[in-house]
């Protein structure tokens, strides 16, 4: 056999290539590379997809048993929350019917004492529907900002309520725009009758709650309060119309060495989070002037 025909190569097992370092490095350079012009040059992105345009009939397809069992399981938990909502709304309605029966009663038993007793009718104050705008921007006080203002006949000192009670006050008004201070600021005075007790108070707001909380302050500790008291306007302010609800009591310290006790109030109004609101117009700018106060310019005009 001639020389030139024989193979020297060498068998299999005794070749030697790229060392397994050299290829880590040569591939994590490639990767690295690969990263950098996607990053930058968005380089894969139409590889990308291609992809996933091919796999997306296979992943509709592979989700579809999921997506019916959430379904089903929704459908039931839906279902069984309706029937929920729909019994306790059904309890809700029953209590509210009997208690509208009890009030038209109590509204004619009123009317006919005042007749008998021959009263005043009682104030009714003309409210607007106004909607929060914001928050006012002061971590040392609790306001907002409504959409309705001195445009709109709103004017300084107008209560404001929501559906579960008293509010707050209009303290500045603007054209279009008021500020309204809550009735959990510390500058916040509301005179409040219990009614449970009829025992009248003064309420105030009390900044250092967490949440947002009033205190009733200089009620002697021999007085009647419990916890779940609930709190009205009494209307001697000549501010809120009476019987807005106010508070509910959900602390009472009576201590030996104070006079007065500690009682602390949640308010029954959305302080945090409410939308809609309504403004009602003073009780004092709906009262006539009283005759001497009439009279007192005329008398003054004649001696001059």
């Amino acid at each position: 056999m001639p020389l030139g025909t024989l193979d020297r190569t060498p068998p299999p097992l005794f070749r030697q290539g790229l060392s397994a370092l050299s290829k880590l490095t040569l591939c994590s350079a490639l990767a690295l590379f690969l990263m950098v012009a996607d990053i930058r040059y968005s380089f894969v992105r139409p590889l990308r997809a291609a992809i996933a345009e091919v796999l997306y009939p296979v992943q509709w397809l592979v989700l579809q048993p999921v997506d019916w069992v959430r379904g089903g399981s929704g459908y039931f938990q839906s279902l069984a929350s309706a029937q929920a909502s729909t019994e306790a709304m059904r309890v809700t309605l029953a209590r509210q019917s009997i208690k509208a029966q009890e009030v038209d009663q109590l509204l004619l038993e009123n009317e006919r004492l005042r007749q008998l007793l021959a009263l005043g009718q009682r104030v009714t104050s003309p409210s607007m529907a106004a909607q929060v705008l914001y928050d006012a921007a002061d971590p040392f006080s609790r306001k907002i900002v409504i959409d309705r203002g001195k445009m709109h006949g709103v004017v300084a000192g107008s209560p404001v309520i929501d559906a579960f009670g008293v509010l707050g006050q209009v303290t500045r008004v603007y054209g279009p725009t008021s500020e309204v201070t809550l009735i959990t600021d510390g500058d916040q005075a509301i005179p409040v009758l219990n009614t449970r007790t009829g025992v009248r108070g003064v309420a105030f707001g009390d900044l250092t709650a967490a949440s947002g909380g009033m205190e009733l302050r200089f009620t002697p500790s021999d007085t009647d309060v419990e916890v779940g008291d609930v709190l009205s306007t009494s209307g001697v302010d000549g501010v809120y119309p009476p019987g807005l609800a106010v508070a509910r009591v959900n602390q009472v310290q009576r201590r030996s060495e104070s006079v007065f006790a500690r009682i602390n109030l949640t308010p029954l109004a959305q302080v945090r989070g409410t939308t809609h609101v309504m403004v009602l117009q003073p009780v004092k700018s709906q009262i006539e002037a009283r005759p001497d106060d009439a009279a007192a310019p005329v008398a003054q005009s004649s001696r001059r």
